[in-house]
């Protein structure tokens, strides 16, 4: 079987399982199986071996059954950079990329000293030391499994971060310039609501911010009032939708709006503020 044949037979597939990416997630997988890029696979017609079909179609298949493509193929881009991903995890998305270039801006030429609250993938620490040359971090998340995640993408960095399974409200004798989160804040009742893939495969604890979406951005803005240095900043990522919920409860804890940023659909993403 020749690459285009493949390809097609990938894409029929999954169009058939009602995947609407197939043509995509197609070529994604076989350049995965192939050790090539999308572009080079397409350019460069040839037989495929039958340990590779064979591999191609088991992994076409776990697609059709609405495993995210970032999990079947262990990698996520987040800002050029790729991310070791699994099940463990939340995918890195493209709103959270967002929190980054203003922090780059605000900091640039200090010596930042950061927590990452709920650190995930790693991908926000790993974009700030990358930026920030000057920057040192502390990344944090209640999951050993999530932090071996971290620790895989962050190794390039292992002498500017260090990594520690706590939630926010352990975190003590620490002062910081800046504390970013990309908190959970789906409303518990929505998660059901939610697309298949994200649903079924996304680990739960990064999804579910309680019943009105913001119990663990509660926690972040109470715990920031007294591990941020005076004039620090706290980033925070929202949902569509919360910025008033959000705000109202950063100014009963005396923060005050620095910074905006809408997303690609126009909706308040992130609140950078200050106490």
């Amino acid at each position: 079987m020749k690459t285009h044949e493949l390809i097609n037979f990938g894409s029929n597939f999954l169009k058939y399982s009602r995947i609407l990416s197939n043509r995509i997630d197609s070529e994604i997988i076989l350049s995965h199986i192939m050790g090539v890029s999308r572009e080079r696979l397409l350019i460069d017609e040839k037989d495929i071996e039958k340990n590779k079909i064979r591999k191609f179609k088991s992994l076409i298949l776990r697609r059709s059954k609405n495993e995210p493509i970032a999990y079947i193929t262990k990698n996520k881009e987040f800002r050029s950079a790729n991310f070791f991903v699994n099940k463990n995890s939340l995918i890195p998305r493209p709103e959270t990329e967002l929190l980054i270039d203003p922090i780059a801006k605000i900091f640039k030429d200090k010596n930042l000293f950061f927590l990452d609250a709920g650190t995930g993938t790693g991908c926000i620490t790993f974009s700030i030391l990358n930026e920030l040359k000057h920057s040192r971090g502390i990344g944090i998340d209640v999951s050993n499994k999530t932090l071996t995640n971290a620790k895989i993408n962050l190794k390039k960095f292992k002498n500017r971060v260090k990594l520690l399974r706590k939630s926010i409200n352990e975190v003590r004798n620490m002062k910081f310039d800046l504390i970013v989160s990309n908190p959970p804040y789906v409303i518990k009742r929505e998660i059901n609501r939610l697309s298949e893939d994200i649903k079924k495969f996304e680990p739960r604890i990064a999804l579910d911010g309680g019943n009105d979406g913001l119990d663990v951005v509660k926690k972040v803005i109470y715990k920031s009032r007294y591990i941020l240095k005076s004039n620090g900043i706290l980033a925070l990522e929202i949902g569509t939708g919360q910025y008033l919920s959000v705000m109202k409860l950063l100014k009963a804890s005396n923060f005050r709006k620095k910074v905006l940023i809408k997303d690609y659909r126009n909706n308040v993403r992130c609140i950078f503020s200050t106490i």
